[in-house]
């Protein structure tokens, strides 16, 4: 049994009226889980089919997610090979305002952990360019992290504040999704934290600091670009006001849809979207990166790509030792950025070595897959070695789904999953 403060659910009670108690009743049950599927990589429906837990129902909003009731859902086999997200599902209920969206340029402003984000790229189906921003460097390396798990090859993921972004891309983005910071009334059931650093000046605080993110957000959009902003919280400060108050300084919009998702009417916690319209304004286009002279370099990648890989990699870039295979369209990194598109690999002692990243973006018939079963997959993800009879760079996979990279030789696959995600299931 969750007691939220006292403060809080006095204001709570002055909006809903005779809803308060069912609402306030809420807090005696656990929150909902749910999952999204990765539809760059595996259906909704061929997931439902092949799903290692029970799925209890649709969520609503997204044709993708799906309720369970599996309580460590990130300890299979499949979540590794990046099938789905773990998401809470309210939360789904923002990206697919920004319907329509393939082919054009995108930006998540606020994206960590990776929710929002990742479900835009399922949206974009590979097509455009997703800019996927974080301005705290830890949670970016997850966001990260995240992206290459999903296996998205068109995102590049950056670490500005949205003024530096601002200041750089310039009404350069076609959709703009603000997943604000707030002040997280709406996850007291979730995340303890919450709970516990709400009061009246967090706020405030997070209201003042949601209009300076918008104002980004405006100059980052192009002229007839759409623009959603959503929180998970309940404060109205924060939600409707906030959208109001930013209209008010913005005749150049319009209020396209506004929705507000409580506990006690959905199965899911608090959140908030609304779509807005940009209607007149600048319009710029991103400066596509020169391509690069890698001489020497490129032919070694390009060996490996002929020996091991049958699809094609364009749009290189080279990095210190570490080459990236840049979206179309892309820019040359201006600031801090932790991916951009598919890191291919790093150049060692003379040879090309394929990076984590190539692995988990690839189908197949784009490279050898190395097949094993379920506990070949949990001993593959735990850094065990195991037989095989190929030779060479194998993807490890499982049901046709890589989980990452073996060099086979000698009758044996040495196992090259990132020591970071080795876990035991």
């Amino acid at each position: 049994m969750i007691t939220p403060p006292a403060e809080f659910l006095s204001r709570m009670r002055a909006v809903l009226g005779a809803e308060f108690h069912a609402f306030e009743e809420c807090y005696s049950r656990p929150a909902e889980r749910a999952i999204r599927v990765n539809t760059l990589k595996i259906s909704a429906q061929q997931f439902a089919r092949c799903s290692p837990f029970p799925l209890e129902g649709q969520v609503p909003w997204c044709d993708s997610g799906f309720y369970i009731s599996e309580e460590k859902p990130g300890l299979q086999v499949e979540h590794a090979a990046g099938l789905y997200y773990v998401q809470e599902p309210s939360a789904m209920c923002a990206a697919p305002l920004l319907d329509g969206i393939s082919g054009k340029n995108v930006l998540d402003l606020c994206s960590a952990p990776g929710g929002k984000g990742t479900q835009l790229a399922a949206q974009m189906g590979g097509e455009g360019l997703l800019f996927l921003n974080e301005i705290n460097f830890s949670r970016a390396k997850i966001l990260s992290q995240n992206v290459e798990r999903m296996g998205i090859r068109n995102a590049v993921v950056t670490v500005a504040s949205p003024e530096a972004l601002a200041k750089r891309y310039a009404a350069c983005f076609d959709a703009v999704l603000v997943d604000a910071p707030c002040s997280g009334e709406g996850m007291f059931r979730k995340e303890e934290a919450a709970l516990r650093e709400w009061s009246p000046a967090n706020v405030e605080m997070c209201a003042r600091r949601q209009q300076t993110i918008l104002q980004c957000a405006d100059r980052l959009l192009k002229a007839g670009g759409r623009l959603v902003y959503s929180t998970c919280t309940f404060s109205e400060d924060e939600d409707e006001r906030a959208i109001s108050s930013f209209l008010s300084e913005h005749s150049n919009y319009a209020l396209m849809r506004q929705e507000k998702l409580y506990p006690h009417k959905v199965r899911g916690e608090g959140h908030f979207a609304a779509l807005m319209c940009k209607t007149d304004g600048d319009e710029d286009g991103l400066v596509p990166a020169p391509a690069q002279k890698l001489k020497d370099r490129e032919k070694l990648y390009r060996n490996f790509e002929k020996q091991y890989l049958s699809v094609r990699f364009e749009n290189l870039y080279l990095a210190g030792d570490t080459l990236y295979s840049l979206p179309d369209g892309a820019p040359l990194p201006a600031m801090q950025t932790l991916r951009a598109g598919v890191r291919l690999g790093e150049f060692v002692n003379g040879r090309f070595e394929p990076s984590h990243s190539l692995a988990m973006c690839l189908k197949k018939g784009e490279a050898a897959f190395f097949e094993v079963d379920r506990e070949g997959a949990k001993a593959y993800l735990s850094g065990l070695t195991m037989p095989c009879d190929g030779n060479g760079w194998m993807v490890c996979a499982y049901n046709g789904f890589p989980l990452g990279w073996v060099k086979a030789a000698g009758g044996t696959a040495k196992n090259h999953y990132p020591k970071g995600l080795r876990i035991v299931m």
